[in-house]
């Protein structure tokens, strides 16, 4: 390249084609960088100051060499200036204020021009080779691709992707799994990124969706779109769950990812390293999909909290184990899986613990409501469990219970009624205890409960409140796992204290982020209520709207003038 700028034409124009075909990038901008070349190396030789432009014709490769320079009355810029007699010379219908061209001979460019020349060529080249690059890939993400393997790096192994290259880093690789040099390798790419140094491409083989695209390619019926993978779930190198499902009523979805004798599926298998693979039945019912993600354990009941995102789950002792997998991993699958936290407790747990909210209920229920044991346990049998539920229930559903009628019933409400306002009072004298303005309790969705909580968060005036984000108000607190251990295998490691409690203020009352939306711009509305609106500049008034205001002041003084007499 050192000796493009000096060779003639048919050697340009080669230069240019050998070029533009290896790095796969339009000759055009070969063409541009040798000409930006040419320039820079003949403002060396001319003079920086000088305004000069070279032009390479794509087609005969002729070489055109100029100096633009604008006409004047007083030359200041000798280098970017010329009077109107020099001017003349060079262009006899010239005028004050055009831009002529004064044409330059050739430049024989010496070494050290030609290797300037030749890195500013580079560097054009190169950045279109990286423009090309990211607009190949950029909107391939998702796409399984193969490569070959090029280097590994601190534990990132590149890969050779032909026209680019792509990096598969640690955590995106199986565990365990041996990167050779040259060998040939599949990833899914997951996104595209350009930067200084130029594109960057993602690669992963453990992500799920790489396990989607891989049925996708073993399963005809997939890929057609009879049969969808609607959710997946992975631990690269050791285990994973899909859950599928059919479009076509006489196609067994699980049937056709197996494959006869297990073919298709111990492709993906052998692909993902022997990793093992659970094909279960997808579900629109929550429950029934997670007794199925559960498999192989048998599943006795399945309890749902909507609110908390929750889900419990019964099991037989003799079934505990199996559902919880080996360090917890049948359970942490299929809670990937389903989208729910799950929890797993023995049918004995779950009459322990079903035993204890009945008394602790019913115990509540006798101590607010001032009844007997009996009327207590009914309520929490026929499914109360909050005084909130007794005080605002339709009347004809609490009379319709055996036993009740609608006078106990009416008594009851009221009872609860009382009970809450008792609660709520006894709230309002311990928040204004603890210094928490009034003006908190203005603010919409918030009750004196919460106030005392936000009170004992140091949380006590609206600037206070004003100045938290709305996940540090309402998010919900993590809670560390019930069950996720197995007995045959090491425990898992507990949450600590931190992490347990991390989680908004008033996380524990179940706020939506609608709500802590509302709560956060309300605490922060009294910070523009001093903003005064800015005057418009001296001499913009609109007469029209001054005019109507004059008129409203002197008919106000008129009404004043007689009010006086």
């Amino acid at each position: 390249m050192a000796t493009a700028i000096s060779a003639n034409k048919a050697e340009l124009l080669a230069i240019a084609n050998a070029v533009a075909s290896e790095k796969m990038i339009d000759k055009a901008i070969v063409i541009e960088a040798m000409e930006e070349a040419i320039q820079k190396s003949a403002r060396n030789r001319y003079g920086a100051e000088n305004d000069i432009r070279a032009k390479l014709d794509p087609q005969t490769g002729d070489l055109r060499l100029w100096r633009v320079v604008e006409v004047v009355e007083e030359v200041e810029d000798y280098f970017k200036q010329v009077d109107l007699k020099a001017a003349q010379k060079l262009q006899e219908d010239a005028k004050i204020g055009d831009f002529i061209v004064d044409p330059l001979p050739p430049v024989d460019l010496g070494r050290i021009d030609a290797q300037s020349a030749k890195q500013v060529i580079f560097q054009k080249v190169r950045d279109a080779e990286r423009e090309r690059q990211y607009e190949e890939f950029k909107d391939r993400a998702g796409e399984v691709i193969t490569g070959v393997i090029k280097s590994v790096e601190f534990g990132h192994v590149i890969v050779n992707l032909g026209r680019a290259e792509g990096v598969i880093r640690r955590d995106q690789q199986i565990p365990r799994e041996a990167a050779r040099v040259g060998e040939r390798i599949r990833a899914i790419i997951t996104k595209v990124e350009r930067n200084n140094r130029g594109q960057q491409i993602f690669l992963s083989r453990a992500h799920p969706d790489f396990m989607r695209k891989l049925f996708a390619q073993e399963v005809p019926e997939i890929y057609d779109g009879i049969i969808e993978i609607k959710a997946a779930a992975r631990d690269p190198g050791s285990r994973a769950k899909i859950g599928v499902i059919s479009h076509d009523s006489s196609i067994d979805p699980v049937g056709a990812c197996v494959g006869m004798k297990g073919s298709r599926v111990q492709a993906v298998v052998q692909e993902l390293q022997g990793e093992k693979i659970d094909i279960i039945p997808w579900s629109e019912d929550t429950a029934t999909f997670v007794v199925n993600a559960l498999q192989p354990a048998t599943v006795a009941r399945v309890v749902l909290d909507e609110e908390e995102g929750r889900i419990e789950v019964v099991v037989p002792d003799d079934q505990l184990s199996l559902a919880i997998g080996r360090r917890g991993q049948n359970v942490r699958l299929a809670s990937q899986l389903t989208g729910h936290q799950i929890d797993i407790m023995t049918e004995e747990e779950a009459s322990e613990k079903r035993s204890k909210e009945f008394a602790e209920r019913s115990k509540m229920f006798e101590e607010e409501l001032d009844v007997d044991e009996t009327l207590s346990q009914l309520l929490v049998a026929e499914g109360f469990a909050e005084l909130e539920e007794v005080a605002y229930v339709e009347l004809d559903e609490l009379a319709s219970i055996e036993g009740f009628d609608e006078d106990l019933a009416e008594e009851l409400q009221s009872r609860a009624k009382e009970a809450l306002d008792r609660h709520e009072e006894a709230a309002r004298t311990e928040r204004r205890e603890l210094g928490v303005e009034d003006d908190l309790a203005e603010i919409p969705h918030l009750t004196e409960v919460m106030l005392v909580t936000l009170g004992k968060a140091g949380i006590k005036t609206l600037d206070d409140l004003a100045d938290l984000a709305t996940d540090e108000l309402i998010a919900k607190k993590r809670e560390a796992p019930r069950r996720r251990n197995n007995a045959d295998g090491p425990p898992m490691r507990r949450p600590s204290i931190r992490e347990q409690d991390k989680g908004g203020v008033l996380g524990e009352y179940g706020l939506t982020e609608e709500q802590g939306n509302e709560i956060i711009m309300a605490a922060r509305a009294h910070w523009f209520e001093d903003e005064e609106p800015q005057a418009a500049p001296a001499g913009f008034e609109d007469e029209e709207e001054v005019a109507p205001a004059t008129e409203d002041a002197a008919t106000q003084e008129a009404a004043d003038a007689d009010s006086n007499q």
